[in-house]
């Protein structure tokens, strides 16, 4: 199965070390919105997006690069670094899952893990998250990557512990 993987990493790393741990257990390529190649993209069995978390969001860059992919099929995922934990009404990727089934694609699944924040106030601090994504946060991007390339169905993993219900 050809794999490619879009990633934006812009602050300290944190997502393509992400990508990374995803790629090696997909055999796939990790490349920045601006180093797709269409042709490379059309060809790919599964496509990856994947970025930090700005102000709640992912990175604008990548969003655009979506919203300027042809109408296709095929199969995708999303996934997140972000300082602070996401809010389950409102996840980080809801967006671009939206924008990404707009264009065709079946999202299968996201993941989302901890990561190194300096962000404003956390600067003052040292930051938040200092050793992650850590070892658990990597094998949890793997298996996470395993279950795409297996094709099991909505896959949502979080690398940190669920609320109780």
């Amino acid at each position: 199965m050809k794999t490619v993987i879009v990633c934006v990493s812009v602050s300290h790393g944190n997502t393509r070390r992400i990508a990374d741990a995803m790629a090696h257990q997909l055999d796939a390529k990790v490349v920045s919105p601006e180093h797709a190649e269409p042709a490379e993209l059309a060809d790919a069995d599964l496509l990856g997006f994947g970025s930090g978390v700005f102000y709640g969001r992912l990175h604008p860059h990548l969003t655009e690069f979506a919203n300027t992919l042809p109408i296709r099929q095929g199969s995708a995922f999303v996934f997140a670094t972000s300082g602070l934990p996401e809010i389950p009404p409102a996840p980080f990727s809801r967006p671009l899952v939206q924008l990404l089934q707009s264009k065709g694609l079946d999202v299968d699944g996201t993941f989302s893990c901890r990561a190194f924040d300096t962000w404003a106030p956390f600067k003052l601090i040292g930051g938040l998250n200092k050793h992650r994504p850590g070892p658990a946060d990597l094998t949890a991007a793997q298996t996470f990557a395993a279950r795409m390339r297996d094709g099991r169905e909505q896959t949502r993993i979080a690398s940190w512990p669920a609320r109780p219900q």
